[in-house]
């Protein structure tokens, strides 16, 4: 058996494919479509696909998120704001995650996690009602242990880690993101909650978060759409799924 097929799951990788829309809508063309690439990065070893449908409509659109809903072999994870029109969208489409995260308009990508702790009552009611949709709700946060004490307390059962502070940190201010991220992880586990993390990772940086053994799932776009331009998008996949694994099973790849 080989790390590369290991015999059960060892960490999930959701590919985000905002930004295979994010080409196609630069010319108003119909191609590159990314039911295409969500289908070839199943095949690939994408665990789940991950597309985040915004206010804006800048990259993935309704029409995006309704072809591929049927279409998906493996979970899909519906990234919305907590906005009643993203809530009521994702209850029509039924996808078997959603991830509730903060969204501003003028933003170029997510700055930070959802302040659940101010918007409690909001955030409570929309999972609550994607739960009675039979969706399994996750909540996009800092690896802050009162905003994790708060997600539990809103019916949520998974977190994602926001990963985008220790990605742009360097030497030791990158190690200390690092153990916040460990911190965050270990309070996950605590109040009961499936933790996974993302945002920001890349090839290089993304085996010490993978290494994190409770660490059930990381979310990945940018940097593998970035890298297909030269190895190909199945083999960018390939690459960053065994990156993963190897991190985690502790068996070293050498460097980039």
């Amino acid at each position: 058996m080989s790390f590369l097929q290991p015999a059960g799951p060892v960490i999930d990788l959701g590919v985000n494919i905002d930004h295979i829309a994010t080409v196609r809508n630069a010319r108003g063309t119909v191609y590159p479509d990314p039911l295409r690439a969500a289908l070839l990065a199943e095949q690939a070893g994408a665990d789940l696909i991950t597309l985040h449908l915004r206010e804006d409509r800048r990259h993935i659109r309704d029409a995006d998120v309704l072809a591929m809903r049927p279409q998906l072999a493996t979970r899909m994870n519906l990234e919305a704001a907590v906005t009643q029109e993203m809530i009521d969208f994702a209850c029509q489409v039924r996808p078997q995650d959603v991830c509730l995260v903060p969204e501003r308009r003028e933003e170029v990508t997510t700055e930070g996690g959802l302040d659940v702790i101010r918007y409690f009552h909001e955030v409570e009611t929309a999972v609550k009602q994607l739960k009675g949709e039979g969706i399994r709700v996750s909540l996009f946060i800092d690896a802050d242990e009162a905003q994790i004490e708060a997600a539990a307390r809103t019916g949520a059962t998974v977190i994602e880690l926001h990963t985008g502070r220790y990605a742009e940190a360097e030497g030791s201010e990158a190690l200390h993101e690092l153990e916040r991220i460990k911190v965050g992880v270990a309070a996950g586990k605590r109040h009961g909650l499936v933790v996974n993390a993302g945002h920001g990772l890349h090839y290089t940086n993304v085996q010490p978060v993978a290494a994190i053994q409770d660490i059930a799932e990381l979310n990945i776009g940018h940097a593998i759409v970035a890298h297909a331009l030269f190895a190909g998008w199945e083999n960018a996949v390939r690459e960053m799924k065994a990156i993963m694994v190897a991190a985690r099973l502790g068996v070293s790849l050498g460097s980039k």
